[in-house]
């Protein structure tokens, strides 16, 4: 077999074994690798209705037959689980040298269940696997866990690991690597944290098996050409993702004072232009050619990398306007191992319930030493730290009714760093998101303010299906990074051929675009599962955006449209083959393969 190993390592750290087994060919070529491997993985073996932090859960570590090799921006891994943020599937990717030795080390995917009697970590050398005391590890920030099994395993390896808040089961703790490098935003670290799994270390020193390695050379070579001779390319490499701060406030989707604005007065103090004015160095991914991490000192004099949604989170969406002081509450959250996204959702909705006078603890705007506090206490599940380390969704519920309307997210997953009381599309794209609330499956608000802005037009959701199979299906299960392809217009047909030449099984870019169609279905089928029922109402954006209109900038007084965004919906179920409840379709299901999961849909639906 060229390109995939065809094996699982398996680790129950309940009985403290590990294993090895065999994946049967065709699923590979069903699901392609990364996202579709761990989907397929969870449908196939987790008990229906598990709680996300029993021993019975599993959590998949998964690659690409793209992932590690090299050609652009291949240094990513899939990490997803059941969520204990959302109740459903919940996945993230992570560039990580983790990514390059798993593929070396000769597996697909790392499969984990059960759970340690004490802090544990797992070093994993080729087929050599131990399970290791962690108890040195336990209550470390990630930067110095980190350092720790540097000293102990060398610097040719690749570490996963978790920090105090997925210790301390915050339900949006992340997975981190390299320092900065952060994934699972639907709480895939606290369910490692539930395992009293504090750490993985790779290494890998076999290479992968790939059917036709000239043709690879030749494809990936003109592949990284094009990155270099991108237009953009010399834009893109001073300021990477932080381009898209002055872009959001000038089209009014910057997030501001809890998604109640899209357009901010100080935007500029926390700007890309400010940004590449004092960076000292750029971070990527490995074999990345356009690094997008930015490296700033923060305002305690210590490294911290940026980029748009964490400065956005924790800046303009809680009205906090130097760039330093937002660094360091983005290199706070790394260290402990909190997502910056959910955590800058979770400052703004306490600061405005403050303002509301709906909670006693005093929150003001913008005020940083309250928020950095906050970080810490719900790092620890302190205090009001016990509530926020819930998310927004719980707080909100927590709080009553009025609460509920500012609380931004979707299924439990907080709101990624875009306004969209002008962007219907985009609104859509949150909705339908097959984690929750996220822009990596769908960034389409880049299109839709070149179009009509307020449009709930066919061509939009067309758009939304389009990006839809790209970024979540096929980049998400190649597994590699999508931003070549979304920054810089490297041609998208370089894939099908990388994989082709890869493994010797011929792809088009349609084949793959059913592999991402296949992946989406059985995603839904897995949230309709484990929550038992089903409506179309889960797939609704925040409810801000339809009874707040905006009262700054441009746009002043736009909302979205209800009665409009739910014949969007509709279409949107009727383009995926999901009945008006946006449930898959008899029909749908088997046309992809899927026959297996209709009985389980007809027992729950009917």
């Amino acid at each position: 077999m060229h390109g995939w190993s065809g094996r699982i390592l398996r680790i129950d750290l309940s009985r403290q074994k590990t294993s090895i087994t065999a994946i049967d060919p065709a699923i590979l070529k069903d699901f392609i690798g990364g996202r579709g491997l761990a989907i397929k993985i969870l449908w196939d073996e987790l008990p229906r209705g598990v709680d996300p932090f029993s021993p019975y859960n599993k959590l998949v570590f998964a690659v690409g037959p793209l992932s590690g090799m090299p050609l652009p921006s291949s240094g990513k891994m899939i990490v997803a689980s059941k969520s204990p943020l959302t109740g459903g599937y919940g996945d993230g990717n992570v560039g990580t040298m983790a990514s390059v030795h798993l593929r070396k080390a000769g597996y697909d995917a790392i499969v984990i269940e059960g759970k340690a009697r004490k802090p544990v970590y797992i070093y994993i050398e080729d087929d050599k696997v131990e399970i290791r005391d962690a108890e040195h590890l336990w209550g470390l920030d990630t930067f110095a866990a980190e350092d720790k099994l540097v000293e102990e395993h060398g610097k040719n390896v690749g570490i996963l690991l978790i920090g105090p808040a997925g210790e301390h089961l915050v339900r949006y703790a992340t997975v981190i690597s390299m320092k900065g490098r952060s994934g699972g935003r639907p709480g895939m670290g606290a369910v490692m944290g539930s395992k009293k799994l504090k750490a993985i270390v790779i290494k890998g020193t076999k290479e992968p098996s790939v059917a036709d390695p000239e043709k690879l050379r030749e494809e990936a070579k003109k592949a990284y050409e094009e990155v270099l001779k991108a237009e953009g390319y010399d834009f893109w490499v001073r300021q990477g993702t932080m381009m898209t701060i002055n872009w959001s406030n000038e089209n009014s989707v910057l997030p501001t004072m809890n998604y109640r604005e899209g357009v901010w007065e100080y935007y500029d103090r926390i700007s890309g232009d400010l940004m590449e004015k004092i960076k000292i160095k750029r971070r990527g991914c490995p074999y990345c050619n356009m690094q997008c991490g930015n490296v700033v000192i923060d305002d305690i004099g210590e490294e911290s990398e940026l980029d748009y949604e964490n400065v956005a989170m924790l800046g303009s969406n809680i009205l906090l306007p130097d760039l330093r002081r937002v660094a360091e509450l983005n290199k706070l959250c790394d260290k402990l191992g909190l997502d910056t996204i959910s955590m800058g959702n979770v400052l703004g909705f306490l600061m405005e319930a403050s303002d509301r006078g709906l909670i006693d603890e005093k929150i003001g705007w913008g005020d940083y030493k309250a928020a950095k506090q906050l970080i810490i206490d719900t790092a620890y599940r302190r205090g009001l730290g016990y509530l926020a380390a819930e998310g927004v969704r719980t707080l909100s519920r927590h709080l009553g009714k009025e609460a509920e309307e500012f609380a931004i997210h979707v299924k439990g997953l907080e709101v990624s760093a875009y306004d969209c009381h002008t962007a219907p599309g985009m609104a859509l794209a949150y909705g339908t998101s097959p984690i929750g609330a996220h822009h990596k499956d769908a960034w389409l608000i880049g299109l839709e303010v070149k179009m009509d802005r307020f449009s709930y037009d066919r061509v939009k959701v067309e758009k939304l299906l389009f990006l839809q199979r790209v970024r979540g299906g096929m980049f998400e299960s190649l597994t590699t990074c999508r931003l070549p392809w979304v920054e810089l217009g490297v041609n998208l047909e370089h894939y099908p051929k990388m994989l082709s030449y890869i493994t010797g099984v011929t792809y088009t870019l349609d084949d793959i675009y059913t592999v991402g169609d296949r992946i989406y279905n059985l995603i839904r089928a897995f949230w309709i599962r484990e929550y038992g029922w089903w409506d179309r109402a889960l797939d609704y954006p925040p409810i801000r955006w339809f009874k707040h209109p905006l009262t700054k900038g441009p746009f002043t007084g736009a909302k979205l449209d209800i009665n409009k965004y739910d014949k969007m919906l509709s279409l949107y179920y009727e383009l995926r083959g999901w009945d008006e409840n946006g449930v898959p379709r008899e029909d749908t299901l088997r046309k992809l393969g899927l026959d297996y999961v209709v009985p389980v849909i007809k027992e729950i639906i009917g």
